[in-house]
């Protein structure tokens, strides 16, 4: 199973939060259940395919792509099964999942020329997860409720999520690098007053994401996304 299951704590973060967000802010509903099982495993069929394609295409050891066969068609299976049969009485689910689709397809094409780690790659995979709390919540609140209600803590987790890309690799693959650190600094500089419109209470936590941006490289010492995307969930439900 750990195979299976890949060892990326931020990635769980961001499927995580917003998913959370939007069902607290709307009603919890039993259709939630479902739905995140369907979102964790269809992120699961397109990890393992992005990875089927990469080490297709490198073509070093062709027995590395056979692992990845079986967890991308049982996890696909297993996210279809889940999330048909809500489509069925919520067809609006398969627009959103089209709208997903030109992100996904980014993320296949850096796969392809094994360049996962790169920027844009990272920030195409966040814009479909932040945008699952306007699903969640439209979810919870029913048909005829507004979307509009979920645009801040989709955007508030944008704007986290977002920030996290420059960030960690300032922490790891290109610790050292002054441009980085740059970027990772300006863009959380330019986050602080955005997140500050949607609610004054989100500057808090976004000040703090700038102070660690600013603090914690080439230190050593690592603030997790966990604890920090759980940090913004708390908020988010109890100030939006």
């Amino acid at each position: 199973m750990s195979r299976w299951v890949p060892n990326q704590h931020g990635a769980w973060a961001m499927l995580a939060v917003p998913f959370l967000a939007g069902t607290l802010l709307g009603r919890p509903r039993w259709a939630h259940v479902p739905l995140l099982a369907a979102w964790l495993l269809g992120y699961l069929a397109v990890y393992h395919a992005q990875q089927w394609l990469r080490l297709t295409r490198i073509g070093r050891n062709p027995r590395a792509p056979r692992r990845h066969v079986r967890p991308a068609v049982c996890c696909g299976a297993g996210a279809a099964a889940f999330g048909l049969p809500l489509a069925v009485g919520r067809p609006w689910l398969l627009w959103a999942a089209a709208c997903a689709v030109p992100f996904i397809a980014v993320n296949f094409l850096y796969a392809y020329a094994n360049r996962e780690r790169a920027l844009a790659n990272g920030l195409a995979a966040v814009v479909p997860a932040c945008a699952m709390a306007l699903v969640t919540l439209r979810v919870g609140v029913g048909v005829g409720g507004p979307w509009s209600a979920g645009v801040a803590p989709a955007v508030a987790c944008l704007l986290y999520f977002a920030g996290t890309v420059p960030y960690v690799k300032t922490m790891i693959r290109e610790r050292g690098s002054r441009a980085y650190y740059r970027g990772s600094i300006a863009y959380h500089c330019a986050a602080l007053p955005l997140a500050a419109a949607l609610s004054p209470w989100l500057a808090v936590p976004f000040a703090l994401f700038l102070v660690r941006a600013v603090v914690l490289p080439g230190r050593g010492v690592r603030v997790g996304e966990v604890a920090c995307g759980v940090g913004l969930l708390g908020v988010l439900v109890a100030v939006l």
